[in-house]
């Protein structure tokens, strides 16, 4: 049995600056620097972790060492005694040093010094810190003098992920570079490739999850790569990834979130509790709505933010998501998003996760129906104007009376139709309501809206509804179109905005 297994994100570390991935700004300026002889005496390479920080200090240190040439090389050969050192870690005149076991003056005094001596095998002596940040005040402070004006055979280069923690003086004397987070297709590439080296089954699918799960790093997914073979033996597909990432199917959040905006709460919880049950973690889950909420606002038609092909959703999802947009208004989208992200420290400091979590659908779901600050004002003004009857009202009937659109939008609001409410106030134009049949032009055109409004009606009233759209516009205003002129002529929005220069109403929406 072979006990020396080393893991893809060692085995597969870049070796020289043509397999390092991902960072083409980086290879083609070090490149050129040393193809020119403009070799600065120190570096800093920061980013986040996995993106090839310590890989590249280290071909660097071949490039300046290798024995191939009679100088600094681009190519180094990865064969001599001196690239095959520095790989291995063991090369006399190349120093990797951990600034987090390292952080004293004292550390640093004894390498400074050490410094002082010419090279043994190669060129130049370089000097690796790794974790810089982390060095203490009185550390950096000794390094300072040294760093500015280092003996010629000296080079440093420092690596770090909190670049704000390093002082500025320390940054003044060095050439920064900062490692991007590598494409999601880049990686999707790099998978494959080591999937077909390694002989191993890896469906397109499985590495969309795991290229995307890896958020930019090539280690953190070479790992995940690495642990999704030793739980399949070498079959990854797309549901054994999404049971190792314990995430649910896109396809599932999607349909819990239009679950979410019907309004229909028992469907909502029903689902939570088989999403559960399945083995989701709801921590995974809330990330993904976030996701999801912040792609909806993307591709909402209102925004209109350019979203490119790196939308990652399949062609059926995005138009479904494109669908539940027509009945969804950005201020909806507004508000579930920032209910989203106060849960986030909720359900990590939560000791029962499952209870957070219904809590916050059930949020979610009423938090359409709170009022904006223009209803507010509306129903200030029609208190003020229309005093509370002193004898308790009728109990409120079962079967609703529908006689113009206002009482329309109001049914439908008050039965939770969120997104029959939404496309109705948004885009429909009533012209007449007499006798149960109801003339209309849809500016939306969606043919069903007609099927699923008459329905509810014929529900509702109990009675049989006809709906005639008509194909012209008869220059009617919709609901929100009325909502919004008497906002506009209410004296108390205009005092209000009389208080701000150049003060505008940019948007009123009645949930």
């Amino acid at each position: 049995m072979d006990t020396n297994y080393t893991v893809l994100a060692r085995k597969y570390r870049s070796q020289d600056f043509q397999s390092l991935i991902g960072q083409d700004v980086l290879v083609k300026t070090l490149t050129t620097a040393i193809n020119t002889g403009r070799i600065a005496h120190a570096y800093i390479f920061t980013g986040i972790r996995g993106t090839g920080k310590t890989s590249t200090a280290r071909i660097l240190a071949k490039a300046l060492n290798c024995l191939s040439s009679d100088g600094p090389t681009a190519t180094p050969c990865g064969k001599c005694e001196n690239c095959r050192a520095i790989a291995a870690g063991q090369h006399i005149d190349v120093l990797e040093i951990d600034a987090a076991s390292h952080t004293g003056v004292d550390n640093m005094r004894e390498i400074l010094d050490a410094a002082q001596y010419r090279p043994t095998n190669g060129r130049y002596k370089v000097y690796i810190i790794d974790e810089v940040h982390m060095l203490s005040a009185s550390a950096f402070n000794a390094l300072l003098k040294t760093l500015e004006e280092p003996p010629a055979h000296v080079i440093f280069i420092l690596a770090t992920t909190e670049i704000r923690k390093v002082p500025v003086t320390i940054l003044s004397r060095c050439q920064r570079f900062d490692l991007v987070r590598v494409p999601v297709d880049t990686l999707k590439t790099h998978f494959a490739w080591i999937a077909e080296q390694e002989k191993v089954e890896l469906s397109d699918a499985a590495n969309e999850l795991l290229a995307r799960a890896a958020d930019g790093s090539v280690r953190d997914g070479l790992s995940l790569l690495d642990q999704a073979i030793a739980q399949t033996g070498g079959h990854v597909d797309e549901q054994a990834v999404m049971d190792m990432l314990k995430r649910a199917d896109r396809g599932v959040v999607v349909d819990f979130m239009q679950t979410i905006l019907s309004g229909n709460v028992a469907a909502a919880m029903a689902k939570v509790d088989e999403i559960y049950t399945n083995g989701a973690d709801l921590t995974m889950l809330l990330m993904d709505m976030m996701e999801w909420t912040h792609w909806a606002t993307r591709m909402h038609p209102v925004l209109r933010a350019s979203v490119g092909d790196n939308v990652p959703y399949t062609a059926d999802q995005r138009a479904r998501i494109n669908e539940i947009n027509k009945h969804v208004s950005l201020n909806t989208l507004s508000r579930i998003w920032q209910v989203m992200v106060a849960s986030v420290s909720e359900m990590a400091a939560s000791v029962n996760q499952k209870q957070c979590f219904d809590m916050l659908v059930v949020r979610l779901m009423h938090i359409a129906d709170m009022p904006s600050l223009p209803e507010i004002l509306k129903q200030e003004k029609s208190d003020t104007s229309h005093p509370a009857p002193t004898v308790a009202p009728a109990p409120k009937q079962d079967v609703i009376t529908i006689n113009s659109a206002t009482d329309l939008a109001d049914a439908l609001q008050a039965a939770r139709e969120i997104m029959l409410y939404s496309y109705f106030t948004k885009n429909i134009e009533i012209s007449d309501i007499t006798n149960n049949c109801i003339s209309y032009f849809d500016r939306g055109d969606d043919a069903e809206f007609q099927k699923k409004l008459i329905i509810w009606l014929n529900t509702k009233t109990g009675q049989n509804w006809t709906l005639n759209k008509i194909e012209k516009s008869g220059q009617n205003q919709t609901v929100r179109e009325q909502i919004e002129h008497d906002v506009e002529s209410d004296p108390m929005v205009a005092d209000a905005m009389s208080l701000f220069a150049d003060a505008e109403i940019v948007g009123i929406s009645k949930q």
